[in-house]
């Protein structure tokens, strides 16, 4: 028998307690609060995080500074390997989120997409051409995608977006500087000019 079974057996209303009715009632001379103190008078509260006076667990734990792990960009991989090895791009074709999605190799498009130069054992080079358009796309792959007559397209992250980094360039340095790099510019100018 589960507990599921005995909680139906048993009925859909628990009776209440009725406390303050006597030693007869079954919740003792003293209605289940214990001999004196704070706890057996009426009105009492006590904070939520209250441990009995020990010292509480948010200031037992271990606290640090700021994290940026909630920013992580997080990518959905796919490997060269298994797009090839899928009869949908078996004549090559474009490889984007939506066609990965067609093809169950990749599951949604809650996350950017991530291509990786993987290729099949024994094979040095791709033989089909592919248009690849993906947020990401290492080296390894756009050496073999571009070697075998395709076309890559990074599209880049938000966070290359928000930093002014284009992924097709070949200077893949931020262009748009935070105030924190420009004041670091500003701050060292004066000192460049009174040493000259």
């Amino acid at each position: 028998m589960m507990i599921h079974d005995i909680t139906a057996l048993a009925g859909r209303h628990k009776r209440r307690k009725r406390v303050g009715r006597g030693e007869g009632s079954g919740h003792g001379k003293q209605s289940g609060r214990g001999n004196k103190g704070a706890g057996s008078r009426s009105g009492t509260t006590a904070k939520r995080a209250f441990e009995g006076g020990q010292m509480p667990f948010f200031r037992r734990i271990p606290k640090f500074g700021f994290t940026n792990a909630p920013f992580k960009v997080r990518f959905w991989t796919v490997n060269l390997a298994d797009i090839i090895a899928h009869p949908n791009f078996k004549g090559g074709g474009k490889v984007d989120a939506e066609s990965l999605i067609k093809a169950g190799l990749v599951r949604d498009t809650s996350r950017d997409l991530k291509i990786l130069g993987t290729l099949p054992k024994g094979k040095t080079a791709l033989s089909v051409k592919l248009d690849v358009v993906a947020a990401r796309v290492s080296g390894s792959a756009r050496v073999l995608v571009e070697g075998a007559g395709g076309k890559v397209n990074e599209t880049g992250t938000r966070r290359d977006m928000v930093r002014g980094v284009d992924r097709n360039s070949e200077d893949k340095s931020p262009k748009n500087l935070t105030k924190k790099l420009k004041r670091t510019k500003k701050s060292a100018a004066p000192a460049a000019d009174a040493e000259a």
